[in-house]
């Protein structure tokens, strides 16, 4: 709660203001108040203008997202002033940033957030390898350790791992923020934490999502989504910190950076840690906790490489190489369903209707409408995966948007292309992952279709050896 003293008495709903505003840095637009009482604010100092370009010596920072290239500014007409200012266009898509145009920071009382008593309403137990795991991140919540890395194998059962953690922090009144790069992630993990924390206010954010205010005490968010925080959790959890955009994007360390409180602990999760991760790891620089084997204590499928001699030709007329339908056909368990990933959305696309005929001409399927594309821009993207959970579609060809942080029960997975410049060890290893993921089917087949085997495709391989051999397998 806030205290509605430390307000003057003609501005209403104090509280509603702190939950809404505390801890964002906002466009005017994002903030739905009326502009005698946003001036009313500002004039106590509950809200503070911040400049959101910053001009110092020939050069300019985007205070949002903290763009500093030249190639990234623009200039645009301003319809407000009639001036011509310099906008950033690195963070675009999250509202346009202009010169003329202040970022909103809140100054005013925080909120103070529950302290749940009994806020875990999950009812499953965790392995010896995961509670280790997780008793670990519940020390350094509770002594303020600011950061640690759990590195886990793909299908250790991270998710569950976080629940300790995060009950630790939400009986002492903290807030956390799950932070993930994609919008796959985000939609599959909130129904899981709304029924673990079912009296604990949970919200999830992403382009598209249903829900914008950001007033939750547990928020689920992509990463380009703390670009609107500062000063905001106290446990920031950061999945898939490898993955793309998070490892190529400094904006988005920033802003994750900047999103946290001052006496913030930092729960870095992986399966395919970095090199430079690694190096810390080995330094003893970056607290960590390692869990090699899956949460139902079988190995990682092991990828098989299978040479196509005329992949680029059959790629090229978006046709699947012999070799992959004559694995298709011969599969060890005919029931499961098939992941398919691709290097391009163009493959994705073009090659579904060639793949859909045959495979149905082989009785593989039983109608070419249980075989479907996934992609980035696929505005069905998010039915099309439910779709697949749901065994309604039996063959799913996806890009790498698929590679990591989703779960099917019961599938093979092969990758058309394997030696493609996208799939480095990282994707490769993940997108391995996928098979086996279900105690009811823990084997799954993983192929890796090439026209030349690569460092990558080696590197994977004897990666998913090496933890299976930790693991004790």
């Amino acid at each position: 709660m806030v205290e509605s003293e430390a307000f003057p008495p003609e501005i209403p709903n104090p509280h509603d203001l702190a939950i809404r505003y505390a801890g964002k840095l906002l466009l005017r637009h994002e903030i739905h108040l009326d502009e005698s009482l946003l001036q009313q604010l500002i004039q106590s100092n509950f809200f503070t203008p911040r400049k959101s370009i910053s001009r110092k010596n020939f050069s300019s920072q985007c205070m949002r997202c903290g763009n500093q290239k030249k190639s990234l500014f623009g200039l645009i007409p301003c319809a407000s002033c009639n001036k011509t200012h310099l906008y950033c266009r690195k963070c675009i898509e999250m509202g346009r940033v202009m010169a003329c145009e202040n970022l909103f920071e809140w100054k005013g009382p925080n909120p103070q957030w529950p302290e749940h008593e009994n806020p875990c309403s999950w009812q499953g137990e965790l392995t010896e390898a995961q509670e280790k795991a997780a008793d670990r991140m519940v020390q350094a919540i509770r002594t303020k350790e600011k950061e640690i890395l759990t590195w886990a194998v793909c299908g250790a059962g991270k998710t569950e791992m976080l629940f300790p953690g995060i009950t630790a922090a939400v009986r002492s009144g903290k807030r956390v923020c799950i932070a993930t790069p994609r919008a796959d992630v985000v939609r599959e993990l909130l129904p899981r934490f709304e029924q673990a924390f079912s009296g604990v206010t949970v919200e999830a954010l992403y382009g598209g999502s249903e829900t914008k205010q950001g007033t939750a005490q547990l928020v689920i968010a992509t990463t380009h989504q703390l670009l609107r925080y500062k000063d905001a959790f106290d446990v920031m959890i950061i999945d898939e910190i490898d993955a793309f955009p998070f490892h190529a994007d400094p904006s988005l360390p920033f802003a994750t950076d900047r999103a946290k409180t001052h006496m913030s602990t930092t729960i870095y999760l992986t399966a395919t840690p970095r090199k430079n991760q690694r190096i810390l790891i080995h330094r003893n620089k970056l607290p960590h906790v390692f869990v090699p084997v899956r949460f139902h204590g079988h190995p990682l499928p092991v990828p098989v490489k299978k040479m196509c001699f005329t992949l680029k030709k059959d790629l090229l007329q978006f046709s699947p190489p012999t070799p992959f339908v004559t694995w298709i056909k011969n599969r060890k368990n005919p029931n499961r369903q098939v992941l398919i990933f691709v290097p391009t959305i163009a493959l994705a696309d073009k090659m579904k209707d060639k793949l859909a005929v045959l495979l149905a001409k082989e009785g593989i399927i039983s109608t070419e409408e249980v075989l479907h594309s996934v992609h980035a821009d696929d505005a069905r993207r998010a039915e099309k995966v439910q779709m697949f959970r749901k065994r309604e579609i039996f063959v799913l060809i996806t890009t790498t948007i698929l590679e990591r942080g989703v779960t099917f029960p019961s599938v093979d997975v092969a990758i058309l292309d394997a030696g493609h410049s996208v799939f480095d060890e990282a994707a490769l290893v993940q997108i391995a992952g996928r098979a086996g993921r279900s105690p009811d089917d823990p084997t799954g087949e993983v192929m890796f279709f090439h026209d030349g085997k690569t460092e990558a495709m080696e590197q994977a391989i004897e990666s998913i050896k090496k933890m299976n051999k930790r693991g004790g397998f």
